[in-house]
Order: C-alpha cells, then structure tokens, then sequence
C-alpha cells in the first residue's frame, strides 16, 4: 500500500455487480466493536483489482487512513482510483449494511396489497415502479419513457418483468439506499445512510400536482417487486458517469443462507437463466443515464392474471396515471387543438412477450381511451373548477363535470368496478340515478390516481333536501375530481388517504370557483347550482312534456305504489320533434310493434305545467286493433317513420275487421225497412255473411296483430217487439259458428203482436260464451231491420166502457170496437154502417169504434185581482235576491187560470239598473217571481226599493206594490294589504294603497305583510282556513294556508335591476265576490359594493394616446345598479395604475350628465406589446379592464426571412425561397399594420425583375412574402405615402450554364451542292449564356429547316426560321437549255428574233453558270410529220451557232429567208442544242424545242402576224378589264353578305334585348355590378398565405362557393377537420408547405390521389334501367354537385370528388331516414347522408348526438364556404355583354354599309362607267378580229400537210411566260 500516493478514496460505487453484506459486531467472541475497510485497488496497473480487508482499529496505516477512517461507517467500501470517472478494467464489488432482518424486506409486499377491495391489486404493485421512474424522469427535457416489459418466454429464460426509464439513473449511494427498507427522502440526510446528493427540496407548486415527486417512502418498490416476484436486479447507470451498477436481492438466497447460518452475505450471487439479459446489457450502449428494475421468480397466479386479463390492468394504470399520460386537460378527444403546454411527454409503453407462436402483445398507455378518467371528460358537456385550501397548506384543485341526458338515455358512464344495485335496496329511485350510489370525487395525490379513497359529495354540492329550480336527477349526472398536492398524507402503498375527506370537510376549508384560471372569491353554492342550473338548460337533451291536463290513478300499472300518480300532458317535444295528441306514432323494439295515434302522454309524479323529464309513457290507439289501448314507453316511438306510413298499416289492419252483414232471403220473401204487415205473417228464413272493408267473408277476428289465437265469430238474431209496456223479446237464436258455410236462420212464425218490431241481426264473439258484441271498444257488425205488424181483417165487435161521471157540456163518447182473429182492434170494413137509436144524441163512426156523443154547456169566472203573499217590509241583503207567491182571483176569489196569463214584476230605486221579471200563470194561476240579485255599489246604509206587479195582458187588474229595504251585505267587499313589523304590535307600519307605486331596495325582500278583508259595512271580516284558501298572490305559486290563515302574506321578492318595475297583486275570490289590490314595486340601488368601468376602445398603440374614453360609470350595487354616491370631488382621489402606464399623460375629469368620472391620455410607454390591465382605485373600491397594446406606428421593414446570403442568381431564374418581410415600429415591435405597402423595386434600370407580386400590403402580422421569379434587389415600403426603412438583397447575378442563347453551326462553306443531290455534314452546338457549349441536350428539341431562296443560295434563313431536319436538295445539273422572253408563239416567215437562252437543270433551277461553249440553231419538222423539205436560214444555212457563256446565250438576227423551202402552213420545230466541253454523247444536255408554223404568203403572213399581236393585246387587256369588274363583283357581294350578317345580328341583339326588357344603359348596369360585388354575403374567413404559388390551389374552403346557407353549413361542418387543408398539384410543393409550418398545416398534393370519375353516376334509388327503385322524398341529391367552382374547376372536382365522395343531400332528417331505408332495402350500399337542417346520418346507418348536429354558422368562425354572387349580377353581366355587343355590331353595321355604298358610289361613277364602255367596246373589236382570223384564206394543199389548225392557233406553246404585275393595273383606277 506504499504506492497509494496519488490514488482518491471516493464513496462512489464505481462497480459493476454489487452484493449486500450484513455484518455484525463482535471478533473472536468480543464484544468490543469491530472496524474494518475493504479496499479494491482499481489503478490501471492493477488488473485483478484485488479485495483487500484492513481493521482500522488502532492500526496507522498512514496518516491518510487514520484521518480518512474518523468518518468511515461500518461496512464502508473504498476504491483506489486515479480518478473519480476513470474507466475500470473489471467489475468491482461493494458491500452493503443492510437493516433490518431480511424478512422486512422480501415479506413487505404481501402485507401491504393483499386486502385489495376485491380487486387484483397487482397493477398498484406496478404503479409504485412506475412512480419510481416517473421521479427519476422528472428533470428529462425530452421524451419520458417508461417501457414495461413482461418477459413470458421461456426460451429467453425464466419469466421475468422488466421495468426501464430513461431517467437520471443511481449512483452506488443511492442504489444503497434504495436497498434500506423505510429509507424515504425526507430522512437520508439525517440517517447513517447518507446520500451524494443534497437534501429534499420540495418541487414547486404545479397546476394539478402533476410535479412527479410521487416516489416518497421509500418502500414502495421494494414491496412491489417482492410482490410481484421473489428476486429482483437493479441495474443502472447514472448521467455522467461511465459506469453500471447492479444490485440484486433474491428470497432465495437470503433464505439459503440462514439456513446455513452464513453471517457473511458479500458472496450472494445469482446462477439462474437470465439470458433475456444479454438484450438488455445490449440496450444500454448509447444511453447517458437509465435505470433497470428487473423482476423474476413472478408468482404464477400473477403470471395469469397478466395473460388473461392484460386489457384490465393496463386499463388500470392508464386510469392511475391519466393526467401524467395526457396532461392537465386530460384525454379530451373532443378537442381539435391541445395547447403545447397541456401536452405529456411521458410514454409509458406496456408489451407482453410470449412463446412463439403467440403474438406479442403490446400497448401504450397514452393510446388507451376506455379508462374512466377518460370516458368521464368525453361524455361532459361542461365543466365547474373550483379550489380547496385549507389550514395546513393543503391545496385542493377540482373539477366537476356535467354529464347530460340525450333523449332516451343517460350519458354518464357506468363503472365497470361498480358494485351491482340489488333489488334489497330501499332507496330505488338513487339507484335509478345517473351516477347512482357512487361517490362523486376520484381523488389524486400529486397527480396520481389513490384508487381506494373517493369523497362522496361536500355540503354545497350534495343532493338538495327540498325540490329546487333544478330537478333532482340533475344532482346525479355530474362526476368529479380531486388533486391533492403532498400535504395530504396518504399510506405509504399510496392506495388511501389518510384524513382527506375529513380536512376538506372541515369548516376551516375555503373553497373558491376558478374561472379561465382565475380564482374567484364567491359563494360557492350559489355558483354551483348557477352553473347546475345552466347545464340542465343548456346540455340536457329531455322530453319536455306540454299541455297539463289532469292527474290520474292507473289501474294497469302491476306496482300498486306505481299506480298514482300520473300526470297526463297532450303533447311532447323530444329531439327536435313535437308529438301531439292525435298525431299517429308507431313503435319499435316492442313485441309486437303497435301502430295507432296518441291519446295522451304520462308522466310518473304530480306535476303542473309544462315539466321536462328524462322519460314517460306514451298511451296509443286504435284500440279496434288491439282489444285494448296500448301503453309503451316513449323511448319506443318510432322518429323516423312517417305519418302516411303509420296511417296505411293502420288502413290495412282496419279493412280485415269485421265490417258489416250481408243478409239475403233464401225463399224470395224479402221484408224491407218499415215494412208493415198483417198480423201472423212468417219471417224468413235469413242467410247472413259477416264482411270485412275489402268485401271478403270472414267467421273470425284476424290475428294478424295479436299473439293469441283468432277468435271465432258468430250471428245472434233477436226479435223485439215494442210494446206500450216496454219492449219484449219474442225471438232469440244464436247461429252455430262455421269455417266453411254463413250463418242460417228458420221462418218464424208468432209476429200476432200488433206494434213495431226490430230485427236485431248482432255479431257475438265466441270467447268464454260471454257473447260479447263489442271489439276492441267498437260494437262488432249488426244489422237492424223495423217492421209494424198490424191488425188482420175485422172478425167482431165489443162495446167499451163508457164514463158515468158527466159534466155539463162536455162530450161523451160510447165506443164499439172492432176486433181480429187475434182479439185485435181492426178497421171497420168498407162497407160497415152502424147504427144507434136514442133521443137528442149523434152518432158517428170513427177509427175502429162507433162513438155516440152529446153536448151540455157551463160558465166560468174571469181575472179579478192579483195577489202577492209577501207584506211589507221586505227585508234583502245587498248582493242577494228575493222572490214573491202570486196568484190571480176572479170575482168570487177563487184562483182562476186564462190564457196568456203573465205576471210582471219591475223594481225602482235601483241605480242604473231596470231589471225585470215575469212569470206564466196560464195554466194554474198561481206562480212564484224570483228576482235577480239586488246589487248596489259602494252602499253606505239601508237603500229602499219599490217592487210592482201587474198583469200586461190583464188592464183591468190593479197593480200591487212592495217595499224592498237592502241592507249592507255581511260579505267580503274589500281586502288590505299592509306592513307589520311586529305581531304584537297593534299599529300598521304602512299600509299599502291600491295601485301604489313603492320605492324598495333592489334584490331586498318586502317582508312582514299582511292583509285583512272587510264587508260592505266596513266590518273585518274574521279569516278562515277556506277562506285563505282563496287567496291569490301573483308573484309566487308557493303559499301556505295555514299562515294565510293566520293573514300573512308571502315575502315579495324585489327586483335585481333598478330599472324593472313589477306588478303585484293579492285576490280574493269566491262564487259572488271578487276582491282584490296590487302595488308596484320601483326598485332603487342597494349600497355600493363595486365600482364600474367602460371603455369606448379597447386596443392602442404604443406610443399613442387611447383615441376613446374611459368611463368610471360609478359605483353600482351588488347586482350592478348605478348608485348615486360619487360627486365631482371624487375626481381627485381615483387611481389609476398599469405596467407601463404613462401616468404623466393621464387626465380625470367629471361629467355632469352622465353622474361619472372620465379619464383621458391614456398611453404606455415603450415596451413589450400585449395585454394590459387598468386597475383603478377610489378609496376602498377597485376595477380592472384590460386594454390591448398593440406595435406603434411602423417605421422600419425587416427581412426576417430568404435565401441565404451571399446570394448568388442565375439569369432569367428564379428564387424558389421567398423574401419574408416583418414589420416593426420604432422600438422594434412587429407591427400588424396593413395599411403599409410594400414593394419590390431595383438598383438598377439595367435590372429586371419579373415577380408574381411587385407590390401588396402586408398581411394581419405585418408581414409581406415575395416570390421572386429572376432577380430582386430592394424594397420599398410606404405607410401614408411616407416611405420607411427598408432593407434591401445584394445579388451577384451570375451567367446561366443552361441557358441557350445561340446556335453554332459549322460546315464546310467551300462545297458546291448540286440539286438533287446531298447536304454536307453540319455540327450544330448549342451556347448557354456563360459562353459554353451545352451538353446533355435532346436531339429531339433541335430541328433544321430548308427555306426556298435566290439560285444563288447565297440568302441567309430570316429571324425566328430554325433548323430543321435535313432534307434532300435538288441535284443542281444542267440537263436542258431555255430559251426565254419570246414575245409570241410562232415565228413567221422573215421575222427576226431576239432570245435569251440559259441552262437549267431537272427542277427547273437556273444552272451551268460555269459553264460555257455553243448553242446551235437547227430547224427540224413537228413530231409525226415525213415532210423533208424544211425552212432554211438566212444566208440558206441549215444551222446557225450562237457563243454560251456562263451558262447563257444570246440568240440574235435568227429569222427564215425568203422563199425558203418548207410547205406553206406546216408547223416545224427550232431546235436549240448547247454544245459544252465535258458533256459528251454519254451525258449529253438535253435540247430545247420550239415549234413554229411556217407560212410562205409574205403580206398575207405579215396581216395574221399582225392580227394575232393585236388580238393578244385585246386578250390582254380584256382579261384585265373581266380580272377588274370581277374583282369589284366579288367586293359588292361580300359587302353584301357582311352588310345582311350585321343586319340579321343586329335583329338578333334587338330581340335578345327586348326579350330581356333590359332599358338601362351599359352605365348603369356596370354601377349596379359593382353595387352587387360590395353586397355582404357569406365568405370564407380563414387565411390562405400559401395561395399565389403556381403550384398550390389554395386551401380547400377557398376552393368552392355554396349558395345555399343551409347547405353551405352541413357541408363545411362535415368537412370541418379538412377545411384548412391545403391543396398543391405536386408532392414537393406539399412537402414544402409541410417543412415551413413545421408540419402544422395539413396538405393535400392532387399527384398522388387517386380519384374516379363517377360524375355520371346516378343516385343509389336510381336502376340501372334508369327507374327509381323506390319513391324517395326530400329532394336527394348528391353534396358535391352543389359546389360552385370559380376556378380550376377539373382539379376541384377531384378534390371534393375525394372528400365527399357519394355524400347525398336531403331536406330532413326523417327524409334521410326514408332514403336509406329504402336504397338499404334494395340491396345497395348507403353512402353518407347530410340534411339541410344541419343532421348527419353516417354510412354506417349512426345518427344523432352532438358528433352529428351541425353547430349553427357562427360557431363555425369563418370555417364555411362561401357565397357565390347573387344570380343577378350574372343577369346584369349577359346584359351588359349583351349591350356591347350590340353597339359593336351598331358601329360595324354602319362601317360595312358605308363602304357598300361608297363602293356602289364608285361603280356609278363616269369613270368606271367608262371604263366599262372601254372594255365594251375592245370586246367588240377582239370578236371582229376573231372573225376576221377565221375568215382569211390559208393554202392549205393537203389536210397532211396542216400540223397545226386555225382553232389551235391561239393555244400556247409551252412556253412560261411572266405574269403581269397587278401594281400596274391599279394604278388605272
């Protein structure tokens, strides 16, 4: 140990395989403590690093030692280093005290989860590895990564569980303490076990805890990992150190080696199959710091508990460590964009490897959507945050989330760890609830799940004890959440909370509502339910049930509790929809399904009014189908079904029933309706059929809607006879039921009974033999048949009884009667003649009896006098009436009757009132008048009233008269309200007038009132129990009897606001009286309790004074009343403070009229822009308004963004990166001012510069982008006309490689080419602009072309000609000789003759200019001809010779001599032959011919010669006339034609025009579009900064307009996720756009989407045979063809084509119902359906819900497709077109008939008409010529001998002759 100098002694554990010693006291039996280091020299040397053990005890090893060894610790290890982080050459080892017994450790986890609330506590054994990682993980800048790894195959080795992170890693120290049980955070420091690190600092505080110091007390990993297994390895590597250390504790060798009795551990040691290790030693190179928890010896039944059930307990651990995973808003999918801050970065990956060939399982925690965390934020529709504090620093963050009721069904999620509701609960309608028995707060500690404590509900929160504004249920559908920060304590297995429950219930705890952030200091109950109340409206989709009728007891309900009460409602509106009584619904997943129209809705409970509920009954007919009326729930109506469906299955199920009888008589003997017939005629027999509505015959009910059997049918027939007795049943059968044959009945034959009879044919149903007539409540088919029978034919006669009580003249009568066989009165016969023989006495016949009668007559008296019982006085009570006895007497007294005998009564003295009575004594004479009541008003005492009666019909009987007194009536008259503030007091404090207006403070109640009632004479009246019973207040429903009873009256609620008045009234009301009185209520302003500020305008500039004023409105009440405390003092006591604020600037002043104070100047100095907050103070009063600073004025341009300088450009080419410009003011501030322009100029003229853009305001940031196309060089920017700073680019623009600017060609100039023959060989280089020749060129982009020049070919291609192709030129070889200019075609005889003659080759080409020689002259005879004889030459010679040179010979003096030889009239040939060096018989040149015709008549040769001059001339100059006046013809009839073409366009605008009525001017049409263009209409608001570029469409709601807004709203709401999606025609432009925005904006490039055009492709409903398949309703029609494209139409329809696909369009939602079902029903596939009132039905037929309803336009905020201009301007465009077009064609009418008639002038004119004569006349002399040419003698000897004739001689011969310069004849007119 000599060469220790130089070596550190570090308490670092450099090692890489650690082992745990526990030591203990005592050597050689001693007591006496022992010291001892173990040293490992670990020097570079040393490579065996041998161990060395040294006992320090009095032992100086050096002074090093002894001074190193006063603070070693037992058991302590040292290395020798060189230094601290040198590489070590071999694993080292270092032990480790460990305390206490190891059975602390390795038993732990047993205790601790093995009572789990019966669940598997398994994933809380892992949630405290995971906290352990999350701690470790907490400084990560990057991604956390936890990876969970279950190890299951047995070929890797034993079943292991493997848990990693990323985090800071252990040092040896640390790793120590983490072996040391109960080692926690808070006492390192101060234990033996120190650590390397510094003490706990508690983390700052966070926004829910989510701090991640949740690895506390040290004991939770280790009793996790000896709960999940029986070894456990650690293995990690801290940052910044080169090292990995291991530790590793086993069960297995612990156990071992107490058994043995081994007191030394350091040779713990694992031998077991880990070869899964190897991957993961082989995972940690690369990695600065991690950390290993490696688990084996896993218990089995955990083993299968993680196979089987690996979706539960990962659903789990998501649900623990929800708000870690997702952040602090959680996993809201709802959300369409998460702020950066909210997002996690931990990744916690979970996979389970199994033996192949299973497939490994793996999942992210962050992909779990189904934990109820989760499913609790995506079933809210709202949320309540408030805050907890109290007195130990615990802060408590929660949120409550409201869980809606939609429709039929609850949205609150269910729990699937619930325990089951059983039918043994008492309190069943909680259970019914939403949330049910479950507590309503989940509870986190610093972020993390504590999954056994939940706090039921707090006192402000709980369900209310009395029915409130807000339903019960309500109270049952929100959950919660609780974040607890680590004051809170919690087991140290972080399964429960200590006292949290029990803390926050504590009176101490304040609780306050967070909004945006913000505490708020405010009743928190009150709040609460505000915001429950809120949500109920606002949220909950339920059945609101209208139109109260009554409340009923329902007997059809089993549960006898059940059965009342039920309130009955005529009407419901649910989703959207009204159903109404009567209104036909049907009903589905019932059994059957019941069809019918409403009778009425129920609801369970007793309610009044228009109540909303989650559910009711809905009572449904016909009952003729169902025997009954049907009840069903109304979640059972059937909302897509239509009316005319329902009605026609009802029709159909009707027209089976029974609907009438059809009776027929067998023997012909048919008795009609009202047949009368003699007594004993037969009846019958009868055959009835039982008919339904479709005609058909029927002996049974049909069962097409019940589930029972058919029931039979049969025919009942009874016979009533109506006797004067009542009615008696003479006949009663019953016909037996049959399948196969009607129903029969036989003769009857006992009708002897005289009267009326009834046949009564009844339809019975055979149930029970009940004989029912009646079905389903409607009487079943009958038939009624009514006949008389009457007496037969008279048989005898019986005299009557006759009277013997007579009085004087009154008839008596003695009857005869005549009976039938049956003893039946019958009529006389005709014959019959009676007679009777008596004195004084008539006898007549009449009827059936002979009457003998006589006459006696008496006298009776007449109305005397009218008598009233009643005497005076008559007392009556105001209010009630009286009535009177009266009767009229005659003479003797008697009461006697007369006809119209009518008794008047009329009473006097009544004010206003003229009331009479009468009553009818006609018949007895006697009779009693009743009196209205008697009623005065306002009576004050006892009012008289005379009453007189009489007789109208009867003057000569006196009236009588009565006295009536009325008194004061003893009822109610009138009613007080007054204020009592003390009962016993017996002075009113106020009363209150009727109708009088009372100034109280504004939301106070008006309280201690009462009320008393008093009668007409100004008594109180005593209240009774009934009597309050009729009191009516208006201003609340809830009264109480008993203290109405007692004469008070309800508190009257105030008004919040100043400005309400309200209107109260207290009533009185009974049968006869009606009382009342109001007052009105002016609420004035409570004390002031805050102060109020307004601002004009909300935004200023730096710099720059606020332009409105602020206004202190004053101060205001509680409920924001205006008070009248502030005076113009106030003014110099208001504060006002901001950052920044420019306090000097700031003026107070007061303003009278408005009782308020103002504040102007308002301005900030240079700073940061963004929001600032006013607040200002008048003594104890504050308020805050918050004004936006914005950028000052703009007084420089940055370039922010380009190319990277320095720039260097190529000619002519663009900068593909654009310049991005950034606006700032003075103080450096980006300014988003648009109204500064910027624009993109050049140094130099010499510079050009070619952009999409050149100059453009800049956009909503202040920033301008410029693409620049060539070059740029400086910006220009100018705000008011003022320029501003600008930067500018320096360009170095250098020649473009590729760029051709010139063609090189070279060939050999010297080389000679002959027509015909080829080209030489041209090399062609292409030179770019910087001078070098281009390669890498397409030959197929050259091309060489030939162009027609001078012989010579010395011309040079015009500009633009390129080259083209070679093609072959003709071969330049002089094959004839020409002779040129000959003036005529035929030579005569002694002619001299002047030519030219040249060489040309095969193409006519002008050759042989090098050559020269000889032409001979020779004259042969024509072709064909033997004549021998030919002309000769001058001088007799046969040939003449003429010198050629350069390719040209001048013929001369060549004429035939006199008297040649020849026949006259023969046509010979002159034949001119080149002789030329070098051109032998081999390859001779061609001659050339010229024919002639030789005439021998010299004067008579010289006159044709002479003729045929001149008749060319004529020719000539005729040609050119006819050329002219053609010419002119040609004009006139295309003037002609243009002059009719305008005409008839013209006509046709005139009739477009008056078609249109269109009277206004081009002008006015053109202000009118453009008043259109400035119309508001529906834009698409969305920025689109990347349109412009060529390769870019732009954003997809910028790509097409939608007329409708309707339409244009369900179509941008189903499209909302790709609205802002950008599309581009190619992938780099895409991909360009991606790595701008830092991959943010969506984009979509047309090359790579793949879309069919199936435009023509008809509707789903439609058949292939072009019929519908079915009728559809809603006017379907596919989504994409009511898109408008303006532009890139075909691209667009590719896009939308992508997106919407087959969407269809249809008007409603019950439309689209129908649509699919039927398009469903033919077998075809339903594509997605949209409605114009904002409702999606998906491809998979799902509909309803917020994911499908459209939010109205506004909520779309600018998302939405535009508005195409209104139809009109397109009519106003077509009409000016319309317009202009005709002017155009006005004008060009008018120039085309100019010029036809100054052209038809012209014609007309004396010089064209001479002209015309001229040629008249030459035309006339050409034919004198002709005729004198045909007429001239010719010798001609023989027909042989003539070679050419007289009809040929003006043909030509051949020759080209030039043509004629038209220049010439125009100059002539």
């Amino acid at each position: 140990m000599a060469e220790s100098e130089g070596v550190t002694t570090s308490a670092v554990a450099n090692s890489n395989g650690t082992h745990i010693l526990q030591s203990k006291n005592g050597v050689n039996g001693s007591d006496k403590p022992h010291k001892s280091v173990v040293v490992f020299d670990c020097r570079p040397e040393r490579v065996d690093a041998m161990e060395r053990v040294l006992d320090i005890n009095g032992l100086d090893f050096n002074d090093f030692l002894q001074v190193v060894s006063k603070e070693l610790q037992q058991g302590n290890t040292l290395h020798l280093l060189q230094t601290e982080d040198q590489i070590l050459p071999v694993a080292t080892k270092e032990h480790i005290v460990f305390l206490p017994h190891y059975d602390t450790l390795v038993q732990s986890g047993m205790y601790e989860y093995y009572a789990s609330e019966g669940q598997n506590s398994l994933p809380y054994a892992f949630a405290e590895l995971i906290d352990n990682a999350l701690s470790a993980t907490s400084h990560n800048t990057g991604v956390r990564t936890i990876d969970i790894r279950l190890l299951f195959d047995e070929s890797l080795g034993k079943h292991a569980v493997v848990i990693m992170d990323n985090g800071c890693g252990m040092t040896s120290k640390q790793l120590n303490n983490w072996a040391v049980y109960r080692l926690s955070k808070f006492s390192r420091e101060s234990s033996t076990f120190s650590s390397d690190h510094a003490g706990y600092v508690r983390p700052d505080p966070v926004a829910r805890s989510l701090n991640s110091d949740i690895s506390y007390f040290g004991v939770g990993g280790k009793q996790a990992v000896f709960y999940i297994g029986q070894s456990t390895r650690m293995i990690t590597k801290p940052a910044g150190s080169p090292d990995v250390h291991e530790l590793i504790i086993s069960k297995e060798e612990f156990e071992r080696k107490e058994n043995r009795k081994v007191r030394d551990y350091s040779q713990i040691t694992q031998n077991v199959d880990e070869r899964f290790l190897h991957g993961l030693i082989a995972e940690e190179v690369g990695k600065d710091s991690f950390t290993v928890v490696v688990v084996t010896g896993v218990q089995p039944e955990h083993i299968t508990f993680l196979k089987q059930d690996f979706h539960l307990w990962t659903r789990e651990l998501a649900h623990l460590y929800h708000y870690y995973i997702h952040g602090l808003n959680g996993n809201d999918m709802k959300a369409s964009y998460r702020n950066s801050d909210c997002v996690s970065n931990i990744d916690i990956q979970i996979s389970l490897l199994e033996k192949f060939p299973k497939i490994p399982r793996m999942v992210n925690l962050r992909e779990i959507d189904n934990d109820m965390q989760t499913l609790y934020i995506n079933t809210s529709a709202d949320t309540f945050e408030f805050k907890a504090c109290t007195d130990v620093d615990g802060i408590v963050e929660g949120v409550l989330r409201y869980h809606p009721f939609l429709y039929d069904r609850e949205t609150y999620p269910e729990d699937p760890y619930a325990i089951p509701a059983t039918e043994e609960d008492d309190d069943s309608i909680v259970l019914n609830q939403a949330r049910g028995k479950r507590p309503i707060f989940e509870c986190f500690w610093n972020g993390r799940l504590i999954p056994y404590t939940t706090v039921s509900e707090f006192d402000w929160c709980a369900w209310p004890k009395k029915t409130g504004t807000v339903p019960a249920e309500c109270y049952s559908r929100f959950s919660g959440v609780l974040f607890t920060n680590d004051r809170f304590q919690v087991s140290t297995n972080k399964l429960t909370f200590m006292d949290l429950e029990l803390q926050l219930k504590n009176k101490e705890t304040l609780f306050t509502r967070i909004v945006n952030g913000q505490e708020q200091r405010v009743k928190i109950q009150k709040e609460f339910h505000q915001w429950l109340k809120t949500c109920h409206e606002k949220w909950d989709k339920q059945v609101k049930f209208r139109g109260f009728k009554r409340t009923i007891t329902r007997t059809d309900v089993t549960t006898k509790k059940m059965q009342s009460p039920w309130a009955t409602f005529s009407s419901i509106e649910w989703d959207g929809r009204t159903y109404k009584a009567g209104q036909y619904v049907k009903s589905q997943k019932t059994q059957p399904i019941f069809f019918g129209s409403v009778i009425q809705f129920l609801l369970y409970g007793d309610h009044e009014g228009d109540v909303y509920a989650t559910g009711g009954q809905v009572q449904v007919e016909p009952k003729a189908l169902y025997d009954d009326i049907k009840t069903i729930p109304i979640s059972k109506i059937d909302r897509v079904i239509t009316n005319a469906a329902i009605k026609k299955s009802i029709d159909d199920e009707l027209a089976k029933l029974p609907d009438k009888l059809k009776v027929t008589w067998p023997e012909g003997n048919p008795w009609t309706q009202n047949d009368v017939r003699p007594a004993g005629t037969p009846l019958g027999p009868l055959h009835v059929e039982i008919i339904n509505k479709k005609g058909e015959s029927i002996s049974r009910i049909p069962s097409a809607m019940q589930n029972t059997t058919r029931k039979a049918l049969s025919i009942e027939l009874k016979v009533v006879w109506h006797s004067p007795n009542g009615d008696v049943e003479t006949n009663s059968h019953i016909a037996a039921h049959s399948a196969k044959w009607a129903f029969w009945f036989r003769t009857m034959e006992n009708l002897n009974k005289l009267g009326k009879y009834t046949l009564h044919l009844n339809t019975i149903l055979n149930v029970n033999e009940s004989n029912a007539t009646v079905w389903a409540g409607n009487r079943l088919p009958n038939h009624t048949l009514d006949f008389s029978i009457i007496e037969g034919s008279a048989e005898r006669f019986v005299v009557g009884t006759v009277n013997t009580l007579l009085h004087v003249g009154v008839p008596f009568h003695i009857p005869l009667e005549l009976l039938d066989e049956y003893g039946h009165p019958a009529r006389p016969p005709p014959n019959l003649k009676p007679l009777l023989e008596t004195h004084c006495v008539q006898c007549t016949c009449k009827g059936h009896s002979i009457v003998v009668s006589a006459e006696c007559v008496c006298f009776t008296g007449n109305p005397d006098s009218l008598k009233v019982k009643q005497e005076d006085p008559i007392t009556v009570e105001n209010g009630t009436s009286v009535s009177f006895d009266v009767e009229v007497h005659d003479e003797a007294g008697n009461v006697t009757a007369h006809p119209k005998l009518i008794i008047s009564c009329q009473l006097q003295g009544i004010p206003g009132s003229s009331s009479m009575v009468a009553v009818d004594c006609s018949n007895t004479g006697a009779g009693t008048l009743v009196l209205k009541p008697i009623t005065f008003k306002n009576i004050a005492g006892d009012q008289t009233v005379k009453a007189t009666f009489d007789i109208p019909s009867q003057k000569n009987v006196a009236p009588v008269q009565r006295d009536l007194r009325v008194v004061p009536s003893t009822r109610v008259s009138r009613l007080e309200v007054y204020s009592q503030e003390d009962e016993d007091s017996l002075v009113d404090s106020m009363v209150l007038r009727d109708k009088e207006k009372i100034d109280w403070t504004a939301g106070d109640l008006l309280e201690n009132l009462h009320y008393r009632l008093y009668d007409e004479r100004g008594g109180e009246v005593p209240l009774s129990e009934e009597m309050a019973r009729r009191i009516k207040v208006n201003w609340t429903a809830d009264v109480s009897v008993e203290e109405l009873a007692q004469g008070k009256l309800p508190n009257v609620p105030v008004p919040s606001l100043v400005k309400e008045e309200h209107f109260y009234q207290v009533s009185y009301m009974e049968e006869l009286v009606s009382v009342d009185t109001s007052f009105t209520i002016v609420p004035r302003p409570d004390e002031p309790k805050h102060m109020k500020a307004t601002l004009s305008e909300s935004t200023v500039r730096m710099g720059e004074v606020l332009s409105g004023k602020i206004s202190e409105s004053g101060l205001t009440d509680q409920y924001g009343n205006k008070t009248q405390m502030l005076t113009a003092t106030c003014v110099d006591s208001l504060t006002v403070d901001a950052e920044g604020l420019d306090k000097a600037s700031l003026v107070f002043t007061w303003q009278e009229s408005t009782h308020s104070m103002l504040v102007m100047g308002v301005r900030f100095n240079p700073g940061f822009p963004g929001i600032r907050e006013l607040n200002f103070t008048w003594r104890d009063f504050t308020e805050h308004v918050t004004i936006k600073l914005t950028a000052g004025v703009p007084t420089q341009l940055k370039l922010v963004d380009g190319p990277q300088e320095p720039l260097q450009v190529l000619n002519e080419q663009g900068i593909q990166t654009p310049f991005l410009l950034q606006l700032f003011d003075e103080w450096g501030n980006p300014s988003p001012d648009q109204r500064v322009v910027v624009t993109l100029k050049t140094s130099t003229p010499a510079l050009k510069v070619k952009s999409s853009v050149n100059s453009q305001p800049v956009d909503k940031d202040g920033k301008a982008s410029f693409v620049v196309a060539h070059y740029a060089l400086e910006f220009r920017g100018s705000f008011n006309k003022k320029p501003i700073h600008c930067p500018s680019v320096k360009l170095t623009i250098i020649p473009d490689p590729n760029k051709p600017v010139k063609l090189v060609v070279e060939y050999n100039t010297n080389s000679v080419f002959p027509a015909g023959g080829t080209l030489t060989v041209f090399s062609v280089s292409v030179v770019s602009e910087e001078g070098s020749t281009i390669k890498n060129l397409n030959p197929a982009n050259m091309s060489m072309l030939l162009w027609k020049g001078e012989p010579s070919g010395t011309s040079r291609p015009p500009s633009g000609v390129s080259y083209g192709s070679p093609r072959v030129h003709p071969k330049w070889h002089p094959i004839a000789y020409i002779v040129q200019r000959i003036p005529i075609p035929v030579i005569l005889f002694l002619w001299l003759m002047v030519c030219v003659a040249s060489l040309q080759d095969i193409y006519n080409n002008s050759a042989g200019l090098e050559l020269s020689g000889k032409v001979v002259v020779t004259i042969k005879s024509a072709k064909g001809s033997s004549d021998k004889n030919l002309p000769l030459f001058e001088g007799k010679a046969k040939s003449l010779q003429f010198s050629l040179a350069n390719g040209e010979a001048q013929i001369t003096n060549l004429s035939i001599m006199e008297n040649s030889p020849g026949q006259d009239g023969n046509e010979y040939v002159l034949l001119f032959r080149p002789s030329v060096p070098g051109f032998g018989p081999k390859n001779p040149l061609a001659a050339f011919e010229l024919p002639f015709r030789f005439y021998n008549d010299v004067e008579n040769r010289k006159q044709m010669s002479e003729l045929t001059k001149k008749k060319d001339q004529l020719k000539q100059t005729v040609d050119i006339y006819r050329s002219l006046f053609d010419t002119n013809r040609q004009l006139i009839t295309e003037l002609s034609n243009q002059v009719r073409n305008a005409t008839n366009k013209e006509s046709h605008l005139k009739s477009e025009l008056m078609k249109n009525a269109i009277d206004e001017v081009i002008g006015q049409k053109t202000a009118d579009v453009e008043k259109m263009k400035l119309q508001t209409r529906r834009v698409c608001s969305m920025p689109d900064p990347f349109r412009g570029n060529p390769d870019v469409l732009g954003k997809i709601g910028h790509l097409a307009l939608v007329e409708d807004n309707d339409v244009a709203t369900v179509i941008s709401w189903h499209l909302l996720g790709d609205i802002d999606c950008v599309v581009t025609m190619t992938t780099v432009a895409a991909r360009k756009i991606y790595d701008d925005t830092q991959g943010k904006q969506q984009v979509m490039p047309l090359d790579t989407v793949f879309w069919k055009n199936n435009s023509s492709r008809p509707l789903p409903h439609k058949r292939r045979d072009g019929q519908d398949s079915f009728r559809p309703i809603g006017n379907p029609v596919f989504a994409r063809d009511l898109l408008i494209f303006p532009e890139n139409a075909e691209n667009c329809q590719i896009v939308f084509g992508n997106l919407l696909g087959d969407t269809i369009l249809t008007d409603d939602l019950d439309s689209a119902n129908h649509y699919r079902k039927g398009v469903v029903q033919s077998k075809v596939p339903c594509p997605t359906l949209l409605t114009r009132q904002g409702d999606r039905i998906r491809s998979n037929g799902k509909f309803g819900g917020l994911q499908n309803k459209a939010p109205p336009i506004e909520r779309l905020r600018g998302q939405v497709f535009g508005a195409p201009l209104p139809k009109d301007y397109h009519t106003f465009m077509g009409q000016i077109d319309l317009l202009q077009q005709y002017r155009l064609a006005m004008e060009k009418s008018g120039q085309v008939k100019e010029d036809f008639d100054g052209h038809m002038q012209y014609l007309k004119s004396p010089e064209m008409v001479q002209k015309e004569e001229e040629m008249d006349e030459q035309e006339k002399q050409l034919k004198d010529i002709e005729t004198k040419l045909a007429s001239t003698p010719v010798r001609t000897p023989s027909s042989i001998g003539v070679k050419r004739s007289l009809d040929k001689a003006g043909e030509s011969s051949g020759m080209v002759t030039k043509r004629t310069r038209r220049k010439l004849l125009k100059q002539d007119y």
